[in-house]
């Protein structure tokens, strides 16, 4: 039984998660593209897949935001559902393995400054996005094979990738609890590891300046609120499922608040890239302007 005002809820966050991502992953994808033309680094492919990430998520989006509005019932073509879990939920998941991976990359840049000049380290990264994209993809379609084989989408009004048979939700408990593990607890585990030790090293180094430490500090916050507000509910809600054997009745509310890590994706992509802080800058100042001549003009229309 669906709550009234929880569909309600579910389309005020995708709205507001549409209206401040995509943007933004809109200006980071440009800025990424704009930099990776005139002096490409490992930070920024791997940012730049990560905005591509949010950028699948983020065009689905409204989708999501229909289903919201038909009190979560499916009234729209049934392949739209079946896109759901590539283009909504894998995203998600791509997601994790990306901040691991600039994590990772950023802790080799201050621990290992030498071999972070090793030109084919361009191309390794290449290769490990590349990697982590294929791992994702082979994922999502072995999801798909077990949550919607055999299923019966012929029943109107539909409901998409919740209604499944005890078989299928048996075998997607258990894939699930290895989705913890595999987008979750070892990603985390990178980031963190990679966070302390890179903090710690720049806070030895007194010739390092103090705005590129509390970006460090700001980019390693940044990555675990991520991890804490969106993908952790979200992760024990599977844990959960397993050990009680079905789905739990709050998994969807995580599912909807794990969206808001396109919002927070934006404080990585400021901390990361200049041409990004820049340009967000640039942006402000344009839209203060706009705001202030607005304001002049309304007062000059009241006074007349």
């Amino acid at each position: 039984m669906i709550v009234t005002d929880t569909p309600t809820l579910y389309l005020s966050i995708y709205i507001i998660a549409f209206l401040i991502g995509l943007p933004n992953a809109v200006l980071a994808f440009f800025c990424c593209i704009r930099k990776i033309r005139s002096k490409p680094l490992p930070i920024d492919i791997i940012m730049l897949n990560l905005v591509i990430s949010d950028l699948f998520f983020l065009t689905f989006l409204p989708v999501k935001m229909k289903e919201a509005a038909d009190n979560m019932f499916w009234n729209m073509p049934y392949i739209l559902c079946h896109l759901n879990l590539f283009l909504f939920l894998m995203p998600l998941y791509g997601s994790s393995q990306f901040l691991a991976a600039i994590s990772t990359e950023r802790y080799v840049c201050v621990a290992f400054p030498v071999k972070y000049k090793n030109p084919r380290r361009i191309t390794y990264t290449i290769l490990i996005c590349i990697a982590i994209w294929m791992f994702i993809l082979v994922t999502a379609v072995f999801t798909h094979r077990v949550a919607y084989g055999g299923s019966d989408n012929g029943t109107v009004p539909q409901l998409c990738y919740t209604n499944f048979t005890h078989v299928q939700l048996q075998n997607l408990l258990k894939m699930r609890l290895a989705f913890v593990a595999a987008f979750f607890c070892i990603p985390l585990i990178i980031c963190c590891f990679c966070y302390i030790n890179t903090i710690r090293i720049l806070l030895k180094l007194p010739l390092i300046k103090r705005c590129r430490r509390l970006r460090a500090i700001g980019l390693a916050l940044g990555t675990l609120l991520v991890f804490a507000l969106c993908f952790g509910p979200f992760n024990a809600s599977h844990i959960v499922g397993y050990i009680t054997q079905d789905d739990p009745k709050w998994r969807m509310h995580t599912l909807t608040f794990n969206t808001l890590n396109a919002c927070f994706d934006v404080i990585i992509f400021h901390c990361i890239s200049y041409e990004m802080r820049l340009a967000f800058k640039v942006c402000a100042k344009g839209f203060i302007q706009f705001y202030v001549r607005i304001k002049s003009f309304f007062k000059c229309c009241c006074r007349t």
